[in-house]
C-alpha cells in the first residue's frame, strides 16, 4: 500500500476542528450544542457587502488579477492610510483568507529547515502553516499567571540563530487577546533591524480592542518600510468568514514581488467575495463602536463567570475575542469529547477548544481550553454554567 508523506503525516489537526464528528454524534442524539470553539462571530455581516454580491451586474464570472483587482487594493490602502499605514495598492496582494497570506508570507521568507520565532500559545494553525511549509517554530512561553504577558522581549535573541529568519506576533492574539503595546512593537522593530529579520504581525483583529486600549500596526513605524509584512482578513473584521479574503502587506517590493509569484500560481482570489469585501470597506463606523461594546460585555460576562468556578484561572484578554482558560482537568482534549459524547443539562452541551493545539512546546497548555466568546450573552452565561456543572460531574 502507497504510504503518504512524512510532512502530511506531521500534519497537526486543528484542535478547533478535530472534535467535529463528536459534535455531529451529539447532534444526532438531539443535544443542543453551544460553540464556544471557534471564532465564527454571530454578529450580522454588513449589509452594504451582501448588497452588493446580490446586485452584481457580471455576465461572466471571470478570474481577477492574481494581486487581487486594483479598484479593491487601491480601497484597501485607503482604509489602511486612515489607520496610519501609509501604504499604497501596489503594497497589497489579496489572498485567500488571512491563511493564505501566511501560507504566501512564510513560503516567500524562509527556506526548508529555517526558523520563526513566535510566543506561545499562538493561533493553532500556525504550527500547520510552518509544517506545510518546511518551518521549524521557536516558541516564547508566556503564562497564564502572568495574564500571557510577554516575557521581557530581550529574551526574543536569545533564540536567534543563523536560521531564523522572522518574528512572527498575533495582535491582538488569538487565542489569549494579548494586545501588544506600542513600546513591545518598538522593542520588536528594534531586535528584527538588529538582527536583519522579518518582523510578520497577524493584524486581523485589529478593531476589536478594548478598555481604552489601542491598537498599534507594526507598519506605523517608518523603520519596518524593510521588515515589516502584516497579515490580514476581512473574517472577523466584518464578520464575513465565509467570504476568505484576506491580503499580505508589506513595503519591501521584493517580498510583494516574490509573494506575487505564489499568488499567481494558485491563479487569483475568489471573484465575488473581492465584491463583498470591496463594499465592506463602507462600513460605517457606528457598525464597529457597537460591535466593540458587544464583545466586550461579553468578555466581561465570561470572565466573570468563569472566575466564579472552583479551580479554573482564566486570562483577561484586552483585544480579539477570545480566553485561555486553565481548567482542574488532567487531559482537556479528553474532556472536551467527554463533554460531547456523553455529558449534557437537560440537552444541552458545549464544545470549546482544547488550547494543547496552541503550543508548540510538547506536553504544555493539556489542561487549558481557548473559548470564543461569539455568541449571545444569554447563551455565554448558559454555556458557561453547563461548564460548571460539567467540571464538577468529571471530577467526581
Amino acid at each position: 500500500m502507497p504510504e503518504v508523506s512524512i510532512k502530511g503525516a506531521k500534519m497537526p489537526e486543528s484542535p478547533i476542528r478535530k472534535l467535529v464528528p463528536f459534535a455531529e454524534i451529539a447532534y444526532k442524539k438531539k443535544k443542543t450544542v453551544y460553540h464556544l470553539n471557534i471564532g465564527q462571530p454571530d454578529i450580522k455581516s454588513p449589509q452594504i457587502a451582501m448588497d452588493a454580491v446580490a446586485h452584481h451586474h457580471l455576465e461572466i464570472l471571470a478570474y481577477t488579477r492574481s494581486e487581487g483587482s486594483e479598484p479593491y487594493r487601491t480601497k484597501i490602502a485607503a482604509y489602511y492610510n486612515r489607520n496610519n499605514i501609509m501604504v499604497n495598492a501596489s503594497d497589497i496582494i489579496v489572498t485567500t483568507g488571512g491563511s493564505e497570506a501566511l501560507l504566501f508570507a512564510m513560503g516567500t521568507i524562509a527556506d526548508q529547515g529555517d526558523e520563526i520565532i513566535i510566543p506561545e500559545p499562538f493561533y493553532a494553525n500556525y504550527n500547520g502553516f510552518a509544517t506545510a511549509s518546511g518551518v521549524k517554530i521557536v516558541p516564547v512561553i508566556s503564562k497564564i499567571e502572568d495574564n500571557f504577558a510577554l516575557p521581557p522581549i530581550s529574551e526574543f535573541e536569545k533564540l536567534i540563530t543563523p536560521k531564523t529568519k522572522a518574528i512572527l506576533i498575533c495582535n491582538p492574539g488569538n487565542p489569549t487577546g494579548y494586545l501588544y503595546s506600542k513600546e513591545e512593537i518598538e522593542t520588536l522593530a528594534k531586535i528584527v533591524k538588529k538582527h536583519n529579520l522579518f518582523l510578520v504581525a497577524d493584524e486581523v483583529y485589529r478593531e476589536f480592542t478594548y478598555d481604552g486600549h489601542k491598537h498599534y500596526s507594526i507598519l506605523e513605524l517608518e523603520s519596518m518600510a524593510e521588515n515589516g509584512i502584516i497579515i490580514d482578513s476581512v473574517s472577523k473584521r466584518y464578520s464575513m468568514c465565509g467570504a476568505r479574503i484576506g491580503c499580505l502587506v508589506s513595503k519591501n517590493k521584493e517580498v510583494i514581488q516574490t509573494a506575487l509569484k505564489f499568488a499567481q500560481a494558485r491563479l487569483s482570489p475568489p471573484t465575488f467575495a473581492q465584491i463583498a469585501s470591496e463594499a465592506a470597506l463602507n462600513t460605517p463606523q457606528s457598525y464597529f463602536d457597537e460591535v466593540i461594546v458587544e464583545y466586550k460585555d461579553r468578555r466581561d460576562t465570561v470572565i466573570k463567570l468563569l472566575e466564579a468556578i472552583p479551580g479554573v484561572k482564566v486570562g483577561h484578554p484586552k483585544g480579539a475575542f477570545y480566553c485561555i482558560a486553565e481548567l482542574p482537568v488532567e487531559d482537556s482534549d479528553l474532556f472536551a469529547q467527554w463533554l460531547l459524547e456523553e455529558f449534557d443539562v437537560d440537552g444541552e452541551t458545549i464544545m470549546v477548544a482544547p488550547a494543547a493545539g496552541f503550543y508548540s512546546s510538547e506536553g504544555v497548555g493539556k489542561n487549558q481550553i481557548r473559548i470564543a466568546y461569539v455568541l449571545h450573552k444569554e447563551s455565554l452565561i448558559k454555556a458557561v454554567n453547563i461548564l460548571k456543572i460539567a467540571l464538577e460531574e468529571y471530577r467526581n
